[in-house]
């Protein structure tokens, strides 16, 4: 395996050279590539990468850096995304810049090298596959655990895109600042009903029932969120305001004056579009606000083309959010409109998110140790990974955010809106 591991050297370092990536490489035997300065990309399992080499993959990459076969030193993912996008080299460049006479001579070394190390990736989890409005698929991504959470997480554990009124790193300020602008975008007053659906660990909630005074009430899938946040409404008093259940949103009954729909929207899917605004026009009482925060992505010429994705993001529904979909602004507005609500304010929050994004990685990151011992590393890795992808994702506008603030149509007869919202921003 000696001699394919030095023709593989051979075909990497031609490779990176042509690529010129922006930062240096390190490959398993010692030998650095690049800038003598700045981040270094550690190349330390030769099988996985002749993997990579035959058939360039965003998975492969993934289980690679899970594995720790793929790493980083003197830097971050941030630092080397910086450093990177200088030279604009995506994955697929890998196969169009390789020399194509030499990876033919290496190919029976690359075939040897790969089959040493096949079975050696991390697979993603038991998770993947499930419908994204499934309990199994909430239950993957959320219950890793509380205290994982709570590494990265502000004090309130929101975990959601918060507002900031400037770029600072106050994480906690920035998420009751969200916090607060949801309540009076929903202009909440004392002995409205509140329903948050997808309630996550009940901050909104508690927020708003003991600033504003409404009787509250809160679903969610997972078992951890409704268990801490079942707790923290005992803690902060208002279980005489505010109810938790854990059932699903076709499972509601009632009616409500306001209802918030805050990053839950990604995890019904287009087949329950349909079924999930009927659902939420039943619970609203005719006149009602409801407000629609989802991450979505850009639209593109066709319905078709929307559909098909990129590899990128079919590899954050395998790993990270098994059977979410992301909507476009314009079909989430044109959905509320035939379920018959009216469209009052659609509010872009994508740097917003980018923001928070970087700050819990950068948080994640710092409590890295942790994170290994409650998830284990290679999970912890991947969450290292997909909040830093995140982040970057919304920087160069490939994922998007927005609050839309829509009432219930009545009849005939004015909105419950005012006629400006000169009070949010001042």
């Amino acid at each position: 395996m000696a001699a394919h591991a030095d023709t593989l050297a051979k075909l990497v370092r031609e490779t990176v050279a042509a690529l010129e990536p922006g930062v240096a490489v390190r490959l398993w035997n010692g030998e650095r590539i690049g800038p003598s300065d700045g981040p270094v990309v550690l190349l330390n399992d030769p099988a996985g990468l002749a993997r990579l080499l035959l058939r360039p993959r965003i998975e492969t990459v993934i289980e690679l850096w899970m594995a720790k076969g793929l790493d980083i030193d003197g830097g971050s993912l941030f630092d080397v995304a910086a450093a990177r996008s200088q030279k604009k080299v995506r994955l697929g460049d890998i196969w169009r810049r390789v020399d194509k006479r030499l990876l033919a001579k290496a190919l029976p070394a690359l075939i040897g090298l790969a089959r040493s190390g096949r079975g050696a990736g991390v697979e993603a989890g038991t998770g993947a596959g499930a419908s994204g409005s499934s309990k199994a698929a909430i239950q993957f991504h959320y219950d890793v655990s509380n205290d994982f959470y709570r590494l990265f997480l502000d004090r309130r554990m929101v975990y959601s895109c918060a507002y900031f009124d400037g770029w600072h790193d106050d994480i906690d300020k920035a998420q009751t600042d969200k916090l607060d602008m949801i309540c009076r975008k929903l202009r909440l007053q004392e002995g409205e009903r509140f329903l948050d659906i997808g309630c996550g660990w009940g901050a909104l909630l508690i927020h708003a029932a003991g600033t504003y005074g409404v009787s509250g009430h809160g679903v969610t899938l997972s078992q951890a969120q409704y268990e801490l946040a079942t707790a923290r409404v005992f803690e902060a008093g208002l279980q005489d305001r505010i109810t938790i259940e854990l059932k699903p949103f076709q499972a509601l009954t009632g009616r409500f004056d306001k209802i918030a729909s805050i990053g839950m929207f990604e995890h019904v899917g287009f087949a329950n579009h349909d079924a999930y605004l009927d659902a939420v026009k039943t619970l609203l009482r005719p006149g009602g606000l409801y407000l629609h925060h989802a991450i979505t992505r850009p639209a593109k010429t066709s319905e078709a083309k929307f559909h098909k994705g990129t590899k990128e993001y079919a590899a954050i529904l395998r790993y990270i959010f098994p059977g979410a979909e992301l909507d476009h602004i314009g079909h989430s507005s044109r959905l509320l409109e035939a379920h018959r609500f009216e469209v009052h304010d659609v509010e872009n929050w994508r740097m917003h998110y980018a923001r928070t994004c970087r700050l819990w990685a950068e948080r994640l990151q710092a409590n890295f140790a942790e994170a290994a011992r409650i998830a284990g590393e290679p999970r912890a890795r991947l969450w290292l990974l997909y909040l830093v992808g995140v982040s970057l994702g919304f920087e160069r506008g490939g994922l998007l955010i927005y609050q839309t603030l829509a009432s219930r149509r009545r009849r005939s007869g004015p909105s419950e809106v005012p006629p400006t919202r000169r009070d949010l921003y001042s």
